[in-house]
């Protein structure tokens, strides 16, 4: 497939172009480019300048030179220092007697005019800290943002997450992961272990979606049953599978707001609970084994490997299997499915990429000044994961129909 070549735009050099440069090259006695910045730094404040004496004058009703019978008048400048993308500007800000001048190119208590905001947030996204942040803009652009200031910027994104977490759902969802991630955040000076609980469906379209995130509430019952009484309120009415891993009281939760959805243990934690009881020389030999568990044609297959591979590692390893007899009931819904479903169900894969941009936060951040900080980043670390989700699962439509199939007249055509 040949690739699309991205169009360049190039901009035309008129003769005007040519003298302006040429003009700028002779005032400015330019040599480097920290000249040219220094040069365009000039005239952008210079054009500022002019552009709030223009506002003066409209806000007056008079020019400079005219005279005028207003109340009303000039009284001087006031100093102002902005930041740019091409470092500090400190500007002259027209005043007047009665300080009813609102100027609005640049703002009053604005002291950016540029696309800083942005430029913080995305450094945000990508799990840097305030200070870290705060270090790259005095190094790029040669101003300081405090950590306070940086942190407000930040605090923009609030109104837009309450927005995001109360968003209309689909009414169905044919399979929902529910996964747990845990953080360090500092609480009045301690530092606690907080979890992030992330809620994610698999629409009918096929496509990921994350559904919700919380930070910081226990694990229990009740818990479990506020958050998908949640999903309810936001207009989700069905879902047929919920796959999780043993969180406490989610079992339960389930059975109340959903009783018609299967509750399926994650296979990918049921193994790694598994093996942390298995040194690293048997640990392969061990995985293979436990394939032919969760990969056996039907239940009464699946229980007579999970019985060969209890005997086999049994003197070795007396604890290892014990939650697979523990959780059989929770285990064994996938074995009516083909290896299609199977696939979307226990692989994860579609919460695992989703978790390795979370997991980047924690390895770039040992501890989070609080819990709405946290969320902040899970937040923006979220969207910048999901950019990539436009497509699909790899034959949704073949798993779709046995969706239906097995969950006659729960999904719609």
């Amino acid at each position: 497939m040949v690739k699309e070549k991205k169009s360049v735009h190039r901009i035309q050099m008129t003769e005007g172009k040519h003298q302006i440069i040429k003009q700028l090259l002779q005032e400015y006695n330019i040599e480097t480019v920290a000249d040219i910045q220094a040069a365009l730094r000039d005239l952008l404040g210079s054009t500022i300048k002019d552009m709030m004496e223009a506002e003066m004058e409209q806000h007056l009703g008079y020019q400079k030179s005219e005279r005028s019978d207003s109340d009303d008048y000039r009284n001087g400048y006031k100093k102002k220092t902005v930041n740019t993308s091409m470092g500090s500007l400190e500007l002259d800000v027209p005043q007047d007697r009665k300080s009813t001048f609102e100027p609005q190119i640049v703002k009053k208590r604005q002291k950016y005019i540029s696309e800083i905001d942005q430029k913080i947030i995305a450094m945000y996204a990508r799990g840097m800290t305030t200070r870290q942040i705060s270090d790259t803009l005095y190094e790029i652009y040669g101003f300081e943002a405090s950590e306070g200031f940086i942190s407000d910027v930040t605090d923009k994104l609030l109104p837009k997450i309450e927005e995001w977490q109360n968003r209309p759902l689909e009414d169905v969802y044919p399979v929902v992961f529910i996964d747990a991630i845990h953080y360090s955040v500092r609480d009045n000076g301690i530092i606690r272990k907080l979890a992030a609980y992330v809620i994610l469906g698999i629409s009918c379209s096929g496509r990921k979606e994350v559904l919700s995130i919380h930070v910081g509430e226990n694990e229990s019952a009740k818990f479990w049953l506020s958050s998908l009484n949640e999903l309810k309120n936001r207009g989700v009415r069905d879902i047929m599978v919920i796959c999780a891993d043993g969180l406490s009281g989610i079992k339960e939760a389930i059975s109340v707001a959903f009783p018609k959805t299967e509750y399926q243990r994650c296979i990918v934690h049921q193994i790694r609970n598994t093996l942390k009881y298995v040194p690293e020389k048997d640990r392969k030999a061990f995985a293979r084994d436990l394939k032919t568990i969760y990969q056996a044609a039907n239940e009464e297959d699946g229980r007579k490997a999970l019985d060969h591979v209890t005997a086999k590692w049994q003197d070795k390893y007396p604890r290892a299997m014990k939650r697979w007899y523990d959780n059989w009931d929770a285990i064994c819904p996938i074995f009516k499915f083909s290896a299609e479903v199977r696939k979307v169900i226990y692989t994860t894969d579609a919460i695992e990429s989703l978790n390795a941009s979370y997991r980047k936060l924690n390895r770039q951040r040992s501890v989070f000044p609080s819990d709405q900080a946290l969320l902040k980043a899970l937040y923006l670390s979220t969207f910048e994961a999901t950019k990539k989700w436009t497509m699909p699962l790899r034959n949704w439509g073949v798993i779709y129909g046995e969706f239906q199939i097995m969950y006659e007249g729960r999904l719609p055509d």
